[in-house]
């Protein structure tokens, strides 16, 4: 039976994950994933493409996410009392306009000092209306889309097997930066056919594949870019027929509740099994 073998949460986009034993799930995905976000001087929002650095930038969400403690590799940590209320101030996420709460020069101070620039932390507003399109629509806070994004242990373990086959090294499922970690499926790349799911007491439906871009390649313990892989193996079995690589399943949330480790993760309905991964990636993409 498939279950959860992990779950993971990104309070700041961009920065490094924190895994828990437990969580609610929300209409926007696990509690305080990505409610958070580094953004530059004009606003636009920061990642790991640009600023891989931020993968040693580790924050804990502390008293139900009154607090948020930013840790880092030779800086004092920040223990910052957030500010859910404001002051309001526009943000770009992708080329799109978002809304965010500014949470004060001390962040902005201390995050300049780690990335190196000018940056400031916003925060989700309680209006956040954001719409998220897949073939289950949905919303998210500042996620680069869809509230979640699924990943199987049997998926990596291919891609792990033919990145050795090549000469190169494993790599760790922290390269991917999911947000459910799926156990006991045999074959690789099951979380592309699902298209709803229970788990613990919430159901979920399938958006899209996930497109792989360069913060694949970045370690997330060290903060550095590492070189071509995975995005060069998975371009010889995983392209996408609009373009790039794809790894793993993203999914809107249907129903809220909570998820717990080991809970089961039970398809509820699947695609039609003669379709290919081609025509797959086709009609979700367009």
């Amino acid at each position: 039976m498939a279950r959860i073998a992990e779950l993971l949460t990104y309070p700041v986009k961009g920065c490094a994950g924190t895994s828990v034993r437990t969580a609610e799930l929300t209409r926007a995905g696990l509690a305080h994933d990505r409610t958070f976000m580094v953004v530059d001087a004009e606003g636009v929002f920061r990642s790991q493409r640009k600023d891989p650095r931020m993968a040693r930038v580790r924050p804990e969400v502390a008293d139900g996410g009154a607090r948020l403690v930013l840790n880092a590799p030779g800086v004092e940590p920040l223990d910052l009392k957030t500010d859910p209320e404001g002051p309001r101030t526009g943000v770009a996420l992708h080329k799109q306009p978002f809304t965010g709460l500014d949470q004060g020069d001390e962040a902005a101070e201390w995050l300049s000092e780690v990335l190196g620039s000018r940056s400031r932390l916003v925060r989700v507003p309680p209006d956040h209306d954001r719409e998220v399109a897949g073939l289950t629509s949905g919303t998210s806070g500042y996620a680069d889309s869809t509230a979640l994004m699924v990943l199987s242990l049997s998926s990596l373990d291919l891609l792990n097997e033919r990145i050795c086959a090549a000469g190169g090294a494993p790599l760790p499922m922290n390269r991917f930066r999911p947000n459910i970690v799926v156990s006991g499926w045999a074959e690789p790349h099951t979380e592309d056919r699902v298209r709803t799911a229970r788990a613990g007491t919430a159901e979920l439906g399938y958006a899209k594949v996930c497109i792989r871009c360069a913060v694949t390649t970045v370690d997330q313990e060290s903060g550095e870019k590492t070189g071509p892989e995975p995005l060069r193996t998975l371009a010889g079995y995983r392209r996408a027929d609009g373009g790039g690589v794809s790894f793993g399943a993203k999914f809107s949330v249907i129903r809220t509740g909570v998820l717990t480790l080991g809970d089961a993760f039970e398809a509820t309905a699947w695609d039609a099994p003669e379709q290919g991964l081609g025509e797959r990636l086709a009609a979700v993409l367009g």
